[in-house]
């Protein structure tokens, strides 16, 4: 398994080094590559979207997945500028790495329940989903949005068992989109970007639990981008 999880950050690496080496052929713009949590993709496509819009010859790439990966994404070596994850222990994880500098928390999520337009189960509050007949996916611990699911569960006394562990938040949605689901336990910024393809509902502020996202600068010897990495921190913040 340590041989497989070795080989699959290598690949991962490799992808993003040759990513960097196709757009460095073009010597009249600078790229900049950030890796994101799963749960920022629609956000910070539309912010990378403003930034090089406010800034010509600045071009955004985006490595999206879930905060863990990412974390091993850049121990492994990635040539990532910046790094935004879902939770504060997957950066403080890089901070312990060396990989980043210092973080700063730029935003707060909270989890919903996302269920299909017609929400054939019936479901309508958190506690519904501890019934065995109901078919519900999550994400799996060690992913921000897992870790804290699992709180969510733990801290409302619920015995949940789900039919399957997804690798981020985002192929979690897919699933309740596709129908595999009766439910799935995501970010509410999550149900406003599904749109009218998901049903949501809301769990009480008493019940559920906050997830902080901070930002922070990789950490490299190379000095020329600084300027560029920490101008679309600043952008962000």
């Amino acid at each position: 398994r340590g041989h497989c999880v070795r080989r699959a950050a290598s690949v991962l690496v490799a992808a993003l080094f040759g990513l960097t080496a196709r757009s460095s052929g073009n010597t009249s713009t600078s790229t900049i590559t950030v890796s994101a949590a799963a749960s920022l993709t629609d956000s910070f496509t539309a912010l990378g979207a403003a930034f090089e819009q406010d800034n010509p010859g600045i071009v955004v790439r985006f490595n999206f997945a879930g905060s863990s990966t990412l974390a091993e994404q850049l121990a492994a070596g990635a040539p990532v500028d910046v790094f935004a994850a879902a939770s504060s222990d997957a950066m403080d994880r890089a901070v312990q790495a060396g990989t980043v500098e210092q973080p700063e928390l730029f935003a707060t999520n909270t989890l919903a329940i996302a269920v299909p337009p017609n929400n054939p189960a019936q479901i309508s509050r958190l506690d519904d989903l501890a019934h065995p007949d109901i078919t519900i996916v999550v994400c799996d611990v060690p992913v921000p949005c897992g870790a804290a699911t699992q709180r969510l569960f733990d801290a409302n006394a619920l015995s949940v068992v789900p039919a399957s562990l997804e690798r981020d938040v985002r192929a979690v949605l897919t699933k309740v989109i596709q129908d595999e689901a009766d439910a799935g336990i995501v970010y509410r910024t999550d149900i406003t970007a599904a749109g009218a393809e998901v049903h949501g509902i809301d769990i009480s502020n008493e019940s559920n639990v906050i997830n902080s996202y901070p930002i922070a600068v990789t950490a490299t010897v190379d000095d020329s981008s600084r300027d560029l990495r920490t101008k679309f921190v600043d952008f962000v913040l």
